[in-house]
């Protein structure tokens, strides 16, 4: 690869400071080998923890990413280049979840290292196949190796796992097993005093790699490092973010633009939520769902027959239009056994907003005249002002945990008594089983505070419920 006359200076300028510092920083590095590399703050980010790696002993870093934003090149490729660089004699470990891409990453880093000789690396000429070669005059090198595979006798100073279960495998228990045992009989006993680890990986699984490095391998220290596509709590967001806000994309439209809102919003849509959830937000759940099962929902397209016993069911945030949580209301109807949600609003709203939203809704529905706003939060300070403008605000005091509530109301869902509407009649309809299935590990559980609320409610399990005689 040729590095065009107009960078040269400037990679020249890089590597003369590199001199007077400890080494190039993966991206530095990432430039050097491509000029038109696009460094973004997640890959800021994701530079500064692989530093912070190579500087603690026995270090243990977890990161997961979007696809398709760089995370690949910039860990196998110019993180395992930075170590190298900075100790030749790294002896280094690169798994992936089977030998063909263990082999293109082997490969990868080979040929940025002859690309760039300014970097004073190059490939000893007696060993250098595409997954396994050493450095000349060094015992340090890259073996790469798929899942499963065996790497008895050679030690490890640093060991770097790129995505070890596919998307096709990871909802098999028996491949997520193989992966397990794989880091935990083969690779990690391979590993050096002080050696440093890291996986990079999109989740599509709860049982995952990383799932399973931070429920069993506590005592490792393990830094689990999640950027999510869109912002969720700009408090603990680690790209600084405002709530909603979207990353700044590495991909590039043909103009060189970076990736819209837009165009991340139809992606969004395309995917779908579970596949959002897990592919670009991290967090996935399982595909039959937590303490609520997918399949128990009953959906429906058609309204039906508006008779029996209506409330509006609310839940509220304990901020205003900064807060990352969501103020979430909701319109039920029981018929009999079965229990119907009708209708939704969702949003970050202030206070004032958010006695629109529930004055507005009651307009929409004025037969659910029991208005249920727990006392929490905002819930004292709006059930005042409400008071005042609305009849039958009910105030709710919770006395179990979210766990407890959701449970007492799982009967009623596994019998197939609660409905949904289809995502045909209500966009949000999807979004909300998703949260359900999430629960409670999801990011957010704004619907199911409203849900389980509604349904106590309506079952008669709480005393606001008796005390007002609404059912």
């Amino acid at each position: 690869m040729s590095i065009p006359s107009a960078t040269a200076d400037a990679m020249l300028g890089m590597l003369d400071a590199a001199q007077h510092a400890d080494a190039l920083t993966p991206g530095q590095i990432a430039t050097l080998i491509d000029p038109r590399t696009v460094q973004t703050p997640a890959l800021d980010l994701i530079d500064a923890e692989l530093d912070r790696l190579l500087a603690t002993p026995d270090g243990r870093l977890g990161i997961s990413m979007p696809p398709q934003e760089g995370k690949t090149t910039r860990v196998v490729r110019d993180f395992v280049i930075r170590a190298l660089e900075r100790n030749p004699d790294t002896r280094v470990v690169a798994g992936a979840y089977n030998q063909s891409l263990a082999n293109r990453n082997g490969l990868m880093i080979r040929r940025a290292i002859s690309s760039v000789p300014q970097l004073g690396l190059a490939i000893s000429r007696d060993n250098g196949s595409k997954h396994e070669w050493e450095l000349e005059g060094h015992r340090g090198g890259v073996l790469s190796v798929g899942r499963g595979a065996g790497v008895d006798g050679r030690p490890a100073d640093m060991i770097v796992i790129d995505d070890p279960v596919n998307r096709t495998e990871a909802d098999s228990e028996l491949a997520r097993d193989d992966c397990w045992d794989w880091w935990t009989e083969s690779l990690s006993a391979r590993l050096a005093p002080g050696a440093p680890v890291v996986v990079i990986m999109t989740r599509w699984h709860e049982d995952d790699l990383i799932g399973r490095l931070v429920e069993r391998d506590t005592h490792a220290g393990w830094r689990i490092v999640n950027i999510p596509a869109q912002c969720e709590d700009p408090a603990t967001d680690p790209l600084g973010r405002q709530a909603g806000e979207y990353m700044i994309s590495a991909r590039r439209n043909r103009d060189g633009t970076p990736r819209t809102r837009e165009q991340w919003e139809s992606r969004k849509r395309t995917v779908g939520p579970r596949v959002w959830n897990a592919m670009y937000q991290g967090h996935p759940s399982p595909a039959e769902g937590g303490i609520f099962k997918r399949d128990w929902w009953k959906r429906w397209t058609r309204v039906p027959q508006l008779t029996g016993t209506f409330i509006q069911s609310w839940d509220l945030t304990f901020k205003g239009t900064d807060s990352s949580d969501f103020v979430v209301g909701q319109v039920w109807m029981r018929q009999g056994a079965d229990f119907w949600l009708l209708d939704q609003v969702r949003g970050r709203w202030s206070f004032t907003e958010t006695i629109e939203q529930i004055v507005d809704m009651s307009r929409r529905w004025p037969q659910a005249t029991a208005k249920l706003i727990e006392d929490k939060a905002n819930g004292p300070a709006v059930i005042d002002s409400l008071n005042k403008k609305l009849p039958g605000i009910i105030p709710v005091t919770p006395h179990e945990s979210k766990v407890a509530r959701a449970n007492a109301v799982t009967p009623l869902c596994a019998a197939g008594n609660v409905h949904l509407p289809a995502n045909s009649v209500a966009s949000w309809a999807d979004d909300a089983v998703e949260e359900l299935a999430g629960f409670p590990n999801a990011s957010h559980d704004d619907v199911v505070d409203a849900l389980t609320q509604a349904l106590n409610c309506l079952n008669g399990a709480t005393a606001a419920f008796q005390r007002f005689h609404i059912g």
